[in-house]
């Protein structure tokens, strides 16, 4: 994964320099998430289009080393380099998507002596090729799959150009809140990660969601959503250690809470939805699925009964669905009949589900 002769590089700090010498960051374009980006609070986002096109990949390593690593970047795009990065801070943890160019990155031992984070970053790779060596092994990642790299040892990684921007969505998760031995943990370092299917695959999603989504959540929510996220990563990484190992309590029901929630969400339509069908299918008992429920302000068949109101709600005011009878919008949603609908959402909203559509078009 060494530089090809007459390709752009741009190296941090002693990667650049003979060894022992010491270069202070250039900060002649500002990489602050806050100060580049365009959001709101915890969440922002940044783009080498603020960038005069000859400083963009050099700019791009300075984001990188800020925001990821000090890392050395090369590339064979540098005179059209582009990047674009969403971040979002969920204090415990931190979720971000990327799209950059073609590139091939090197995390040296100067490197991590110039500045190690000290955590891990889990990485969903959405479309090019990926390829990542770290320790004993060296992968190459598929779209939908997920690996892990740690930021305290050297790697390196190659993003192969398919003649498109290579996207990916990481999350960070510091060493210290993990609840998994470190040691055990490195094994995973470049391996492959296969997540369309399981705790993986609730785990992608739960990825998506947050980094689409974060924008318009209360910003006190976000520490609770990082410590689900340290949650699903921390049982997905277990799973592929010893598929028996077990996670801490507190962990483990926080785990299951957000599988019961994600299967509620896709199963909404289903008009036999209920406790004992969740509790069957998590292989728990009822008053166990109940338990668990305790903790928030509403019961499971309060929770199914107001998702399938906002999703039909939503239905009702979209000018794509506006021909769509109400009828067909209350069973797609799992209500047995129009007049059931009807009535709860009289009950939830104080109007009938027709003059929220009239309203909606008014």
């Amino acid at each position: 994964m060494r530089p090809r002769r007459g390709s752009g590089v741009a190296a941090l700090g002693p990667a650049a320099q003979p060894e022992g010498a010491e270069t202070e960051c250039d900060h002649s374009y500002d990489t602050s998430w806050i100060h580049r980006g365009a959001g709101r609070g915890s969440v922002a986002s940044v783009s080498t289009d603020l960038v005069p096109r000859q400083d963009r990949l050099e700019w791009w390593a300075h984001l990188s080393s800020h925001e990821i690593a000090p890392i050395a970047l090369s590339t064979e795009h540098a005179d059209d380099f582009r990047g674009q990065a969403r971040s979002v801070d969920l204090t415990v943890a931190r979720v971000a998507e990327y799209a950059t160019s073609p590139l091939r990155g090197r995390r040296t031992p100067a490197l991590i002596r110039r500045h190690d984070p000290d955590g891990y970053w889990l990485f969903l790779v959405h479309n090019s090729p990926v390829r990542l060596e770290q320790g004993h092994h060296d992968s190459v990642l598929e779209a939908g799959d997920i690996a892990l790299f740690g930021t305290s040892h050297p790697f390196a990684t190659e993003f192969v150009d398919a003649g498109e921007l290579t996207r990916l969505t990481l999350m960070f998760i510091p060493k210290r809140a993990l609840p998994l031995p470190h040691d055990k943990v490195d094994r995973l370092l470049a391996r492959k990660l296969p997540a369309r299917s399981g705790t993986g695959a609730i785990l992608t999603r739960y990825l998506t969601g947050v980094r689409e989504q974060a924008a318009d959540c209360d910003p006190a929510d976000l520490p609770r959503l990082g410590t689900i996220a340290l949650d699903l990563a921390a049982a997905f990484l277990a799973g592929h250690l010893d598929p028996g190992r077990q996670l801490p309590g507190d962990s483990h029901h926080r785990v299951l809470a957000a599988r019961i929630d994600a299967y509620i969400d896709h199963h909404l339509g289903d008009p036999g939805l209920g406790p004992a069908v969740i509790a069957e299918h998590h292989h728990i008992s009822v008053r166990t699925l109940h338990v668990l429920f305790q903790q928030r302000p509403e019961t499971v068949s309060a929770t199914i009964r107001r998702r399938r109101l906002e999703r039909s709600r939503a239905d009702l005011a979209d000018p794509r669905l506006k021909d769509r009878p109400i009828g067909e919008i209350a069973l797609r949603w799992g209500f047995k009949t129009t007049a059931d609908f009807s009535r709860a959402f009289r009950g939830a909203y104080g109007m009938s589900p027709r003059e929220h559509r009239q309203q909606a078009f008014a």
